[in-house]
């Protein structure tokens, strides 16, 4: 296994977390080291990432959903991204759709807008982002009270989203004062020893991130 990646993306720490939980054995190849760039586009020249490249298979994927149900096939352990049941399933499928499209996105329209020139700045489009969020904030509070990890019990899929998105969303839109179910929760994803592990090693890169200091 090949993963192609940024050490800053969140939806690389989304893949990571998936990653680290089996302790999947894998080759990195980062984004700032020397001809990646290059081989990353040849396999998927719409130039997002991650991808994940499995040799043995000789099958290239991206998006992290399908990359980490693919990991769930292929390389399962004690881990399982999709549960069993289907009633189950739905529910962290569901989750997984509700961090990356209401949490992780207008994040990133938020960072995105930040690291503009001075005159390209959209502040309408940076309010409608923070509005999303704010009510995404809400729906995600009253989900997941009562609950340990995004759709029950069990980490999954889900939380492998929710991690990166919640964590990187609490920077640009604070949460914690409002949302105390859900604050509790980024507590717990920060404790899990997988996306410790991915926090940890983003720091040689920290520095670059817009809002590192607030």
């Amino acid at each position: 296994m090949i993963l192609y990646y940024h050490p800053l993306s969140s939806y690389c720490w989304k893949a990571l977390i998936a990653l680290y939980e089996n302790d999947v054995p894998f080759e990195r190849h980062m984004m700032e080291d020397p001809g990646v760039a290059e081989a990353w586009l040849t396999l998927w020249p719409l130039g997002k990432f991650p991808v994940l490249r499995d040799e043995a298979r000789d099958r290239t994927l991206a998006e992290t959903s399908i990359i980490i149900e693919y990991l769930d096939q292929h390389c399962p352990g004690a881990f399982r991204a999709i549960p069993a049941d289907p009633d189950e399933a739905i529910e962290v499928r569901l989750m997984d759709r509700l961090f990356d499209n209401y949490v992780m996105t207008p994040m990133q329209a938020i960072v995105a807008d930040r690291l503009r020139p001075d005159d390209s700045h959209d502040p309408y489009g940076v309010g409608q982002a923070r509005l999303t969020l704010g009510k995404a904030y809400a729906l995600l509070e009253d989900r997941i009270a009562g609950r340990y990890w995004a759709a029950g019990d069990s980490f999954t899929l889900a939380d492998c989203a929710a991690a990166p998105a919640l964590f990187y969303a609490d920077k640009v839109e604070p949460m914690r004062g409002g949302f105390p179910a859900l604050a509790a929760y980024l507590d717990r994803l920060l404790a899990r020893p997988s996306f410790a592990r991915v926090l940890e090693e983003k720091e040689p890169w920290w520095h670059m991130f817009p809002f590192a200091n607030g």
